[in-house]
């Protein structure tokens, strides 16, 4: 039984995604900006799921939109159509799929977390050799990979794991204390891109050398002058050739 590796995406429609880049951001610039995120996220995490050996699927909101994303997504990926529902409830729904499939455990990740690469996914799935629940926490309290051994798919699954709301700094303690009797690991701290002021952790990210797995997002925010300040930027290669592998 393959492990899945999930990625939660939104159709990137102008006034859908990303609305807390604007302003400064048009609309259709943070549309944009969240497909070059996407296609990065999506690139890195098909390496991973070949790397690793894993099931790559794409959750799709709306699940109209599953079938145009699935095309345009790396061929490894299969869509499916995200469930009515807050986060948690689509989240758990996702984790009640993968257990019926027979999956042996689920990687679940979003899709503007640009600096989360396949080295980090391949330490999730090692980590699941001794835990049951494996997370990747950011900057804001939530975090931005879950990993589910078959305890805490079942947990997902019945609704007890992410039965809370989603979106505000106390997302991980919460998620931790419906863990409360699963073996948990935490990994190294990463950052999602959601407000304007998350830019400038890319740019740092840039000139430490770890953003190398987002080519597609540092030259849009290069090509449009997108940057909050030029102070942090550091111009390093982006060019895939130049990517770093596990």
């Amino acid at each position: 039984m393959n492990g899945w590796l999930v990625v939660f995406a939104k159709d990137p429609q102008p006034g859908r995604v990303k609305t807390r880049l604007s302003p400064p951001f048009s609309p259709a610039a943070a549309a944009a900006f969240y497909r070059c995120l996407l296609a990065d996220v999506l690139d890195e995490s098909a390496a991973a799921a070949e790397l690793l050996g894993l099931d790559a699927v794409l959750a799709v909101d709306p699940p109209g939109s599953a079938a145009e994303m699935a095309s345009e997504a790396p061929a490894s990926f299969r869509a499916i159509a995200q469930a009515a529902g807050d986060l948690g409830e689509r989240m758990g729904a996702v984790a009640g799929e993968a257990a019926a499939a027979g999956a042996a455990f689920a990687l679940l990740r979003g899709s503007d977390s640009p600096c989360l690469a396949r080295a980090t996914l391949r330490q999730a799935v090692e980590s699941l050799a001794r835990a049951d629940l494996v997370i990747g926490p950011d900057r804001d309290g939530g975090y931005d990979l879950v990993g589910l051994g078959p305890r805490a798919l079942d947990r997902a699954a019945s609704g007890r794991l992410f039965d809370h709301p989603m979106s505000h700094a106390g997302v991980l303690r919460e998620t931790l204390a419906r863990a409360h009797d699963l073996r948990v690991h935490l990994l190294e701290t990463g950052f999602d891109v959601d407000g304007f002021d998350d830019l400038r952790l890319l740019a740092e990210a840039r000139a430490a050398g770890t953003a190398i797995s987002c080519p597609r997002s540092l030259a849009f925010l290069d090509a449009h002058g997108l940057w909050p300040s030029p102070r942090a930027i550091s111009k390093v290669p982006v060019a895939g050739s130049n990517r770093s592998r596990p």
